[in-house]
């Protein structure tokens, strides 16, 4: 050690504090015994969950975890070093102008920092096959550690400063977790003196109401912190009140943070947040039923089962060979490679999903027999699909995670279970995932309820357009790491595929943190049988003048893509991005376009005149109806992690990208695009779908509707964002309307209301209908014959959500 130092120092509250915070309660021997027993078992339990068990330390992958593990913990403890301000000389905590800016944030985090070492040297202590493990020295260390953050700035006299949640869950967490850890070790006092620490940054009124920064994921974590405060501190109150306030998380919501019946979910009330609060959200629920399964306090609530419903409702939809889907991650997308990390850690979509992954294992220990088997089902299906980032060598992924994944690798009565197919459109957060045998793809968009982007912390500085139509999308067995390697620092921010931008210079940051911008804009959303989708959304640019009406007809092998309407004052040129496309370092990639193979040197541009068709290697093909005048190049692209993130790395990466573009110039007054996305598509397929002119008829492409039709797919998807005639549709009202005849001679109507703000409308398809064979009951009347008139009522409860209607075709 480099600095020598005494625990005498710190020990400084007297036995009475110990009785005052819950160490013990009066009670008869027999009870007390009895009460004591529990808490140890659930203190045994807690040790259980977070170091792991049934797992060799002398195989792999443990062992070389192990002990990197004890060659982290080693580093940490020689370079302890106890001072005013710091425990670690790197992790300044003392805020010398102590307020909520960014500087002080940074400061609050350096103490969130120091306990979270203190618990890598604990798990290392406790440990087998770490080379520390048991070591009296490291012992006497780790205390000293927390006798030193206590007395220093973790006590019941220090005023809090930077960011909430270093306070009240960051730090307290990790503090709790070496104190169920070194139990043993630690004294009366200063189990006391810890406790009251926490007592006073998390009083039990952080839990009374269900708002502000304790809903969501964040009340999880702060019954996770009472919970444990109760089971260290031998608190049946403090553990009863943690197991009742997660009940206010499992209800569906309507607004603001939660999961939805469409299996959307929110943080910071505008923010989709399945990939990063949702998976904390899921692992800390799984780790809280688990500990409380068949003690005194079994969370026994009925609407935990919205919970496990949300495995598949909300989760599934968004994970593919092992990763989370970005769109539904918020700033986390900017987390890569930190600055500031003893070990450098990546974090991308792949090592995001891992975790979750791990949850939804353990989650399924509390479930039902049925529902166990098939997520473990699901579970070793994405495990072994990983072929990006296989799962068992993901460095962020802690012990106990790993031991859980392991197991269902190895469990030969699982059954891997195939990706799951179809469409899901999640009105509540104005996001889509169109999943099919072979790809998927998902859209991410914005309204007056979803924010742009979210920035804060100084994260995800140049997010600005992810809500604007990004189109996500990978295949089974290519382009996984298309956002994983380096895509966030090195794409160009104003080009990100699927968006229509104006390139108006906006600051980093633009439009404020926690998601505060929103577009003034309701008609988002759409309509889908659960395999096809008409999405729309109209889009006002950020800080920005431009407007756009932006369609996607989500099909078996294709997305169909229209923009219209789009127009612009902000003395800039506007582009609509068909691809840009994260070719790696190499970029090797061909590019061909009707049939000839353009160059594959760097810098390279042209602007493709009349094009029909193109198609990327490897990667995919695009067709564009009647010919498109499209710019496409490739480029060269530098970045850093701390460009879009100020704790990120300052490494300067590289990466080669091919792109192209619809410029609609400068100022725009009725900008227009229409191109087909087929993901996997081989040239010749492309080429074939290009060749097929009568495959696919555009029927309206305006500033008032876009419509499509595919006849051999029996498909008609109409956006109406006005009432009016498209094809045999009319409608009176603005709406979205897609129509699936079966070969059976029936049809299935989907229609919805994005906007939210029908009270009638009236829908006539001018098509023979013998009868109307079920409907929902907004549907208030409907006549059949030669055409078919529907007439709605209040559509304004639906939320936006699709309303289906059988018919039998005349």
């Amino acid at each position: 050690m480099t600095t020598r130092w005494s625990r005498r120092g710190f020990l400084t509250a007297s036995t009475a504090t110990a009785v005052a915070f819950g160490i013990s309660t009066p009670a008869s021997p027999a009870v007390a015994a009895a009460d004591a027993d529990e808490f140890a078992t659930l203190r045994a339990k807690w040790r259980t969950l977070i170091l792991g068990e049934g797992f060799s330390p002398t195989a792999e992958p443990f062992k070389s975890r192990l002990a990197e593990l004890g060659t982290t913990a080693s580093t940490l403890y020689s370079s302890m070093a106890p001072a005013s301000g710091s425990l670690w000389p790197d992790l300044v905590y003392a805020d010398p102008e102590p307020d909520t800016d960014q500087e002080s944030y940074g400061y609050s985090g350096n103490l969130n920092s120091s306990y979270n070492r203190l618990g890598t040297l604990a798990q290392a202590y406790c440990q087998q096959g770490t080379g520390l493990t048991g070591d009296a020295r490291l012992a006497d260390a780790i205390l000293t550690g927390l006798d030193h953050l206590h007395s220093e700035v973790y006590n019941a006299s220090q005023t809090r400063y930077g960011n909430w949640y270093s306070w009240q869950i960051g730090a307290p967490q990790a503090l709790l977790d070496v104190c169920v850890l070194m139990y043993d070790q630690l004294s009366a006092t200063q189990i006391a003196n810890h406790l009251a620490a926490v007592d006073h940054f998390v009083p039990d009124s952080a839990v009374a109401g269900y708002s502000g920064t304790s809903t969501g994921a964040n009340r999880v974590d702060l019954c996770r912190v009472l919970a444990l405060r109760g089971v260290v501190g031998a608190s049946s109150a403090k553990i009863a009140l943690a197991r009742d306030a997660l009940s206010p998380v499992f209800p569906y919501v309507t607004s603001g943070d939660g999961l939805y019946t469409d299996g959307s979910f929110i943080q910071h009330s505008t923010v989709p947040y399945t990939g990063s609060y949702g998976s904390v959200m899921l692992g800390g629920l799984g780790m809280l039923f688990a500990l409380l399964a068949g003690s005194s306090w079994e969370v026994t609530d009925a609407n935990r089962q919205i919970v496990f419903d949300a495995v598949e409702n909300a989760w599934a939809p968004f994970l593919y060979n092992g990763l989370i889907m970005d769109g539904v991650a918020g700033r986390a997308i900017s987390r890569g490679l930190s600055a500031t990390d003893t070990k450098q850690i990546q974090q991308d979509d792949h090592l995001r999903g891992h975790p979750i992954l791990a949850a939804i294992v353990l989650l399924g220990q509390g479930a039902s027999t049925t529902e166990n088997a098939r997520w473990r089902g699901l579970a070793k299906g994405w495990l072994q699909r990983d072929y990006y980032s296989p799962p068992m060598s993901n460095p962020s992924i802690g012990l106990t995670g790993l031991v859980r994944l392991k197991g269902v690798l190895d469990d030969t009565s699982v059954t891997a279970i195939a990706e799951p197919t179809g469409h899901r459109l999640f009105t509540g957060m104005a996001r889509a995932a169109h999943r099919r045998p072979g790809w998927a793809a998902s859209i991410s968009m914005a309204d007056r309820r979803i924010t742009y982007y979210e920035t804060g912390n100084g994260e995800n500085l140049r997010g600005w357009h992810t809500g604007s139509g990004m189109l996500y999308w990978w295949g089974d067995t290519f382009a996984n790491g298309q956002y994983s390697d380096a895509f966030w620092p090195t794409v160009d921010p104003y080009r990100l595929p699927g968006t229509t931008a104006s390139r108006l210079a906006l600051a980093d940051a633009a439009g404020g943190d926690w998601g505060a911008s929103l577009p003034d804009v309701n008609w988002v959303g759409g309509a889908t049988d659960g395999q096809r989708a008409a999405i729309g959304q109209y889009l006002k640019g950020l800080q920005s003048t431009l407007m756009a009406k932006k369609s996607w007809f989500c099909l078996d092998d294709t997305i169909v893509c229209l923009g219209a309407g789009i127009k612009c004052t902000d003395g800039t040129v506007v582009e609509s991005t068909i691809e840009n496309r994260n070719l790696g370092p190499t970029g090797s990639h061909s590019f061909t376009v009707d049939g000839a193979t353009k160059s594959a040197t760097y810098p390279w541009s042209e602007t493709l005149t009349g094009a029909t068709w193109a198609h990327i290697g490897g990667m995919g093909g695009y067709v564009f109806p009647g010919g498109a005048t499209v710019k496409a190049l490739r480029e060269v692209r530098d970045g850093k992690w701390s460009d879009i993130n100020k704790g990120g790395s300052t490494t300067v990466l590289n990466r080669k990208y091919l792109t192209m573009y619809v410029d609609h110039g400068t100022n725009p007054t009725n900008g227009t695009y229409a191109y087909l996305l087929m993901p996997g598509a081989t040239a010749t397929q492309t080429q074939a779908r290009a060749a097929a002119t009568s495959w696919l008829t555009v029927l309206a492409n305006t500033d008032n509707q876009q419509g499509v039709s595919v006849p051999s797919l029996g498909f008609t998807g109409v956006n109406f964002w006005f009432g009016g005639t498209v094809g045999d549709l009319v409608a009176s009202d603005p709406c979205c309307v897609m129509i699936s005849e079966k070969s059976d001679g029936t049809a299935v109507i989907c229609v919805s209301d994005p906007m939210r703000m029908r009270t009638g409308l009236t829908l006539t398809w001018n098509r023979a209908v013998s009868a109307v064979t079920s409907k929902p009951s907004t549907v208030t009347s409907a006549t059949t014959g030669s055409s078919l008139q529907l007439t709605f009522g209040d559509l304004t409860t639906t939320v936006g959500v699709t309303q289906k209607i059988t018919v039998k075709l005349g």
